[in-house]
């Protein structure tokens, strides 16, 4: 049996992957596999260093971020091939077209020789070059604090959302009910946005947002040129990443906003992190 047949099973994908459906969106995705990753897969499973490394770009050298920190591709092989897997169970959180590549982002359960298992969050980026794909970008994450969204489904940033006025209501609530304004710039594009939003959810964080803010999506767009008057207000750094959160009063005064892209990087964070952030700047007991 060819062996990626065998892994092809496992993964589940949304997106139509030709040039020609990029060009035409006018059609419906359709459900079909992304054979460089079932190549990809394939080489880790069975170890194959030189299949595994011919994936990666060199011209140029595919960005590599692990943990949240810069790294290149010979670690990232590296780690794979070192963990000498026996197994990969794997849910596609996203794969579709972005900007001309393929972003493609995936939770993994790997089941090691010695029976341990370890998960992990990997973001990949494919680019196709003449007949061959290449990863261009990898930001992998390894047995993330918080929990990492099954899809990016959630309409975080609805595109008819005012978020003026959403803003001018959320002050009105919060002076009402004694709290500030948490201001959430980013996508629905984005994955960290996601799962910054599911960790503002979770049973550890909710009752500190509950209690003390406001929440209001701040949509910037496909290109992050939406709500620019807001971006700037609010002093925004953009080029620092998203999600980018800022906290105001409820007359609009700006308590504080990120300044180093703290939260662009959600996936690799904590609950204590984002619980240290939320219960420095709730409003002042009364």
């Amino acid at each position: 049996m060819n062996p990626m047949m065998k892994f092809a099973p496992l993964i589940t994908i949304a997106m139509l992957i030709s040039a020609a459906a990029w060009s035409q969106s006018a059609a419906p995705p359709s459900e079909v596999s992304f054979p460089p990753f079932e190549q990809w897969m394939g080489a880790v499973l069975t170890g194959d260093a030189a299949s595994l490394k011919a994936l990666y770009r060199t011209d140029p050298p595919a960005t590599v971020r692990i943990n949240g920190a810069a790294s290149d591709a010979n670690a990232d092989i590296s780690y794979w091939l070192g963990l000498k897997p026996t197994n990969m169970k794997v849910d596609v959180v996203r794969n579709e077209p972005r900007r001309g590549h393929i972003s493609f982002i995936f939770r993994a359960q790997v089941a090691l020789p010695h029976g341990e298992t370890i998960s992990l969050t990997d973001d990949q980026s494919w680019l196709q070059q003449g007949d061959q794909w290449k990863l261009m970008d990898v930001e992998r994450t390894d047995a993330p604090h918080l929990a990492q969204p099954a899809d990016m489904k959630k309409n975080l940033y609805p595109a008819d959302a005012d978020a003026h006025a959403e803003i001018k209501e959320a002050e009105e609530k919060a002076a009402r009910d004694h709290k500030r304004i948490l201001l959430v710039f980013g996508a629905n594009w984005c994955f960290d946005c996601h799962v910054l939003d599911l960790a503002f959810h979770s049973p550890g964080l909710a009752p500190i947002v509950d209690s003390n803010y406001e929440v209001v999506h701040v949509d910037l767009g496909p290109n992050e040129e939406k709500n620019a008057d807001l971006v700037g207000e609010y002093q925004i750094p953009l080029k620092k990443g998203i999600p980018a959160l800022a906290v105001a009063e409820t007359d609009g005064r700006l308590v504080v906003s990120q300044k180093n892209g703290e939260f662009e990087d959600a996936r690799g964070l904590t609950p204590e992190a984002l619980a240290e952030f939320l219960n420095q700047y709730k409003p002042r007991a009364r």
